[in-house]
């Protein structure tokens, strides 16, 4: 009597699970990343072989355009519970004598880098156009009659001691500019800082 064989399946993957949880995890991506704001000015930086990772908090940056003009920015520290940039603009606004809104400083807590004097501040946090916002972005004064980078400095030092400093310079900026700014934060005894460069990949070569 012949054997009877059974039939011969195909094996067959059920992908709707896999489809269900791609679509899970690319809302929860989409909910959860943070996109890194706009800088006040196109920075060209140079290239170097260092592989050093900036930290993404407690860190200020002092940016250095190519027009040797001088922008900022500074994060909120670790400590969620103090916002840093809030109370660094009240210590300014008492120094300039100046009044700004609890909506003036929830608006600069959360914001970007930024570079204009102390006057045109208040104004530039009401813009809500980023084109028009732009217009204020001409530089924060660094000149010996009204050195406004240098009490900056001083105050996001006073609220973060722990917080490091890095220059990022153009590569077109005029190197008085960036030593300008080195100088600036050596009166506020920041004798330590970093430069931003771009990574430069060198390629293998076999010795011959």
């Amino acid at each position: 009597m012949p054997k009877i064989k059974p039939p011969v399946r195909t094996p067959h993957i059920d992908m709707t699970p896999m489809v269900d949880l791609f679509a899970l995890l690319l809302t929860f991506f989409m909910l959860t990343t943070s996109f890194r704001p706009t800088e006040a000015t196109v920075i060209d930086t140079p290239s170097s072989i260092s592989e050093k990772v900036s930290p993404d908090k407690d860190v200020i940056t002092i940016l250095v355009g190519k027009d040797n003009k001088v922008f900022l920015t500074f994060d909120n520290g670790k400590d969620t519970a103090v916002l840093i940039r809030k109370e660094v603009l009240k210590k300014m606004a008492e120094q300039y004598k100046l009044t700004f809104s609890d909506k003036d400083l929830k608006t600069f807590s959360t914001g970007a880098s930024f570079g204009m004097p102390m006057d045109k501040l208040k104004a530039y946090l009401n813009t809500a156009d980023s084109k028009d916002r732009e217009k204020f972005q001409t530089g924060i004064p660094v000149d010996t009659t009204d050195n406004q980078l240098n009490l900056w400095v001083r105050f996001i030092r006073l609220q973060n001691p722990n917080a490091e400093v890095a220059i990022k310079g153009d590569s077109e900026a005029d190197f008085k500019a960036v030593k300008h700014v080195m100088d600036i934060l050596q009166e506020n005894q920041v004798n330590k800082f970093n430069l931003v460069t771009n990574l430069q990949k060198e390629e293998a070569k076999l010795e011959e």
